[in-house]
């Protein structure tokens, strides 16, 4: 008899997305994830523990103890049921679960009876995974012994964190040029698949040496927060931005049309030139200047893209600044200019 098809989350598009936007998916094994398996393992008394992030049709193990596998397919896995939820997920016999009787994992090696799941959450809060443990024997899993394996979820989240801190600017917490570069590679995949539009768009504040010349790094640390905040309240749910430069930022905009993409372009550099900031008692006002391009048939990668939205910066710049530029497939031919 076939085992019963797992349940589908209902955000699992943005899902999937914050998952790639990790950045550890495929990546070699890492000791302190591997310690904290193992201290699962041995505090839980269970052989087998994993952090197991659950990724389209497969789960993939982060780091795994008592087992030497670093996959299984998604419909065979008990973190895919586990992630549907906000709690943890305890099965205290398998065997006696209709959702899990006839699953190969359980029926064949490594014969999973027993099983207790914490969801991974995201800061957007999205479940990407779980920290799991098992026994290959049914058991009482009791409330102090949930609290226990919530806590230790709470160290992977952490570590995480830490690792995703490695990837950000530190002043705009924003992703820095390689990360933006790395999670916009599903980005392009995925829109060449579904037949979509990307657009990317360079920004670059106008004058910022002066700003920092003269009201020193304070006042310049306080426009880059403040434009960082301006993309983030701007930024669609799928969006991705970053600080790709010390003072250039990139929105990569999922799913528009050119004219959509340009009104949102400039509606956020005229929200720039409203910013105060450190400048209120001045007089001084924040510019920008931009470039916008839209992904092209020859773009193998999402730098492709980047490049040539770097190139409208540069004409928006040469056109007296405070403007939009935009670039589509040609290079050398400006679309359009906004002021």
């Amino acid at each position: 008899m076939p085992y019963p098809d797992y349940p589908i989350p209902a955000d699992e598009s943005q899902r999937q997305r914050d998952l790639e936007r990790l950045g550890v998916l495929n990546h070699p094994g890492d000791e302190h994830f591997e310690r904290l398996v193992r201290l699962a393992s041995t505090v839980l008394e269970t052989p087998i523990a994993l952090i197991s992030l659950v990724d389209g049709d497969r789960q993939w193990f982060l780091a795994h103890h008592g087992i030497d596998s670093t996959e299984t397919p998604r419909k065979m896995a008990f973190c895919a049921h586990a992630i549907a939820g906000d709690e943890t997920l305890v099965v205290p016999d398998a065997h006696q679960d209709p959702r899990f009787c006839t699953n190969p994992l359980v029926t064949q090696d490594p014969k999973v009876r027993f099983y207790a799941g914490t969801p991974l959450q995201s800061r957007d809060g999205h479940n990407l995974g779980t920290l799991c443990v098992i026994d290959r024997l049914p058991r009482h899993f009791s409330s102090s012994q949930v609290r226990l394996l919530e806590d230790l979820a709470q160290l992977v989240l952490r570590e995480l964190e830490l690792r995703r801190l490695t990837t950000v600017n530190p002043v705009s917490a924003l992703a820095n040029r390689a990360s933006f570069l790395e999670q916009a590679e599903p980005e392009l995949l995925r829109a060449r698949q579904a037949g979509e539009n990307l657009a990317v768009l360079a920004l670059q504040l106008d004058h910022f040496d002066q700003i920092k010349n003269r009201w020193g790094l304070q006042a310049s640390d306080r426009a880059i927060m403040d434009v960082a905040a301006l993309l983030r309240s701007q930024q669609c749910e799928q969006d991705l931005v970053g600080q790709i430069g010390d003072h250039e930022f990139a929105l990569l905009m999922v799913n528009v049309d050119t004219d959509t993409a340009m009104e949102r372009a400039d509606a956020i550099r005229a929200g720039i030139n409203e910013l105060r900031g450190a400048f209120s008692a001045s007089g001084h006002q924040l510019t920008a200047s931009g470039g916008l391009t839209l992904l092209a048939p020859a773009d193998r990668q999402p730098l492709d893209a980047l490049l040539r939205a770097e190139r409208a910066l540069c004409l928006a710049q040469g056109n007296g600044q405070n403007q939009i530029a935009e670039i589509l497939a040609d290079p050398l031919e400006a679309e359009s200019v906004l002021g």
